[in-house]
């Protein structure tokens, strides 16, 4: 196999209701959700600065101590979020909801229900996010909140892709959709076409997801959406990568790639990274994989995600094992059994000493 020169050392899509959506930001996709291709959460969206999120309450009729308890336990649940302590968060984000509904005070209570269902889907809780997303649909629907509809019925969906419930899923995408056309929110039939794309791919009938996708981007540019275009581009690239079609998915995680760059886009700066090292590697080009991998390993470590930097160095270990350079491969497969091992993921730790060991093995037949 062709050799590259080496590496150096050097994180689907749930959405909020859009009243909620510039206070929220992207949480880190887990392991396995970075690994699942088109039938990964499009995105999954959590709490952001939560001093911005106070003014969703209405007059001061609610109890202003019960109020501003039940605040502080949302925010220290966000705290707990971005250690990626989702279990915590959820126990504080229950009790903020138990107050919230105490008071009446309905808007922060599907608030709350969006975060502990995305938690629990980062979870891979499925029931549990299924549950709390359809509370917050309800919630949404009772205060005649259309857009909340909207998003709440894409949240659900994509908890169905999940459940692999692909039909019902359809149905739920197609209501969304349907209704953001009828209020005229192009970000909303974006979104549902977006997933209703994604549907079409997890039943293998990529020519459909293709034409759902690339209608969902003519949207998503009309309101200047960089990172659902983004979302959107990685999908099709997967469409196409699917098909063989290397060139097209080439170009659509390319402009994926430039879109996450440009908006600190971390979650699809490594959708389209991951992607684009397929694609290129499908057709021999690895000097370009191998410099992508570089630039994926270099971002985890930037920004301090070690689930990111595992998934780099796995990569890159499996890349240099399928180039037959079984030393570089080893060194980077070392480093990434230490990491798992810091990070205490016994599991995947097993893993690559079990693909550590066939390396040993080629190497021994090599000599």
């Amino acid at each position: 196999m062709r050799r590259c020169s080496r590496l150096t050392r050097g994180d689907n899509s749930i959405y909020p209701p859009s009243a909620f959506r510039k206070r929220t930001k992207k949480l880190p996709l887990l392991l396995g959700l970075a690994l699942l291709a088109i039938l990964s959460l499009p995105g999954i969206a959590s709490p952001r600065n939560l001093d911005e999120q106070f003014n969703i309450h209405g007059d001061n009729v609610i109890p202003k101590e019960a109020r501003e308890q039940a605040d502080l336990l949302l925010r220290l649940g966000s705290q707990q979020e971005r250690l990626r302590n989702l279990d915590k968060a959820i126990e504080y984000w229950k009790q903020a909801l138990e107050i919230y509904h105490r008071i009446g005070d309905t808007k922060s209570e599907g608030l709350t229900y969006d975060f502990i269902g995305i938690a629990y889907a980062a979870l891979r809780r499925y029931d549990l996010a299924e549950d709390a997303l359809r509370r917050r649909l309800a919630i949404a629907r009772d205060n005649k909140d259309i857009l909340g509809e909207i998003y709440g019925l894409n949240n659900v969906g994509t908890i169905l892709i999940q459940r692999e419930a692909f039909d019902e899923a359809r149905k739920v995408f197609e209501e969304a959709y349907e209704l953001a056309r009828s209020v005229n929110s192009i970000e909303g039939q974006g979104l549902s076409l977006s997933n209703l794309g994604l549907v079409a791919a997890a039943k293998k009938d990529y020519n459909q997801a293709i034409k759902k996708y690339e209608a969902a981007l003519t949207w998503r540019r009309r309101v200047e959406d960089p990172i659902g275009e983004a979302n959107t581009l990685n999908n099709l690239g997967d469409a196409y990568r699917a098909v063989d079609n290397y060139n097209e998915a080439i170009a659509n995680y390319g402009i994926a790639l430039i879109l996450a760059r440009k908006n600190v886009d971390f979650r699809n700066h490594f959708r389209a990274i991951d992607g684009l090292v397929a694609a290129h590697t499908s057709v021999g080009r690895y000097f370009r994989a191998a410099a992508l991998l570089n630039e994926r390993l270099e971002l985890a470590q930037k920004i301090k995600n070690p689930r990111q930097e595992l998934i780099s160095l796995r990569s890159i270990a499996q890349f240099y094992k399928l180039l037959e350079d079984y030393p570089v491969a080893e060194e980077f497969y070392r480093r990434a059994i230490a990491l798992a091992r810091n990070l205490r993921d016994f599991k995947e730790e097993t893993r690559l000493l079990d693909e550590l060991q066939i390396v040993w093995r080629a190497q021994k037949t090599h000599r």
